[in-house]
């Protein structure tokens, strides 16, 4: 079976034209076959309050109204994600850049109203990702960059937390490909001290999660970055990675962040 590598990167990456640069080099000098996920950054709040829209937050979640839908529709699908295509064409890398919408690659169902009001916000399940789509591409050489906008099937475009498309396109695509999750953020993988880059975990096994969970190690946002993750490994991902971006180049070596395992 051959190795998929599917990448995510925030807004640290994307916010700093260095380190995307950077970054984009390391990710079109790995090898095989490759998916790129990004979310948005720091633009479309930027470009919203220029327009007088101010972003609604609730628990770091942002709010999706309508005018907030055709911002991150400009930035993300638009902007960032054709600014890293044509960056990646001029690395030799035969990028595509696309949203769910485009050949039907990611349906996704607005989330309910319960408690909150999410808004425009698309919500994914076990039959939202079209793998045979994504794999048609990847045989055609091209590697598709998908940014966090989806679409409902019913014309109606929808906000999706990036991180949960990476994971999702993942599983979908572990029964094509022996698939690995690289999530990118600031940090250099899970750390015992969250101040000291210099206490990686290198290796989580699931059997491990509760007890890093209870002494500490594991705590605030990591939680449910590390339950997707394994939720992922248990469903055919053959192994997740969280770590810095920067230091991609690693990956190869086996010296990449913290390897989540089976």
């Amino acid at each position: 079976m051959k190795q998929l590598t599917i990448i995510k990167i925030g807004g640290n990456v994307i916010d700093n034209s260095q380190n995307l640069h950077q970054f984009l080099l390391d990710f079109t000098a790995l090898p095989g076959d490759k998916i790129l996920i990004h979310g948005g950054g720091k633009i479309a709040t930027e470009l919203g309050e220029s327009l007088g829209i101010e972003a609604k937050m609730v628990d770091g979640r942002r709010i999706t109204d309508i005018e907030t839908l055709r911002i991150v529709t400009m930035v993300y699908a638009g902007l960032i994600n054709k600014n890293m295509v044509a960056q990646l064409q001029a690395k030799g890398n035969n990028a595509i850049g696309l949203t769910g919408a485009d050949g039907n690659i990611i349906k996704a169902k607005k989330r309910p109203v319960k408690d909150i009001d999410y808004g425009f916000v698309g919500d994914l399940d076990e039959n939202s990702i079209s793998s045979t789509t994504l794999d048609s591409l990847l045989k055609a050489g091209l590697t598709p960059v998908l940014c966090a906008i989806t679409h409902d099937g019913d014309m109606q475009l929808l906000n999706t937390n990036a991180d949960t498309i990476a994971s999702a396109v993942a599983v979908a695509m572990s029964s094509l490909y022996e698939t690995r999750l690289v999530y990118c953020f600031e940090k250099k993988g899970v750390l015992k001290d969250v101040n000291d880059d210099a206490t990686v975990v290198h290796e989580i096994k699931a059997s491990e999660f509760e007890a890093l969970k209870a002494d500490g190690t594991v705590q605030g946002g990591m939680i449910p970055k590390l339950h997707n993750a394994f939720e992922a490994i248990n469903k055919g991902v053959a192994a997740v990675y969280i770590g810095k971006a920067d230091e991609l180049v690693e990956l190869e070596g086996g010296n990449f962040g913290t390897k989540l395992n089976p």
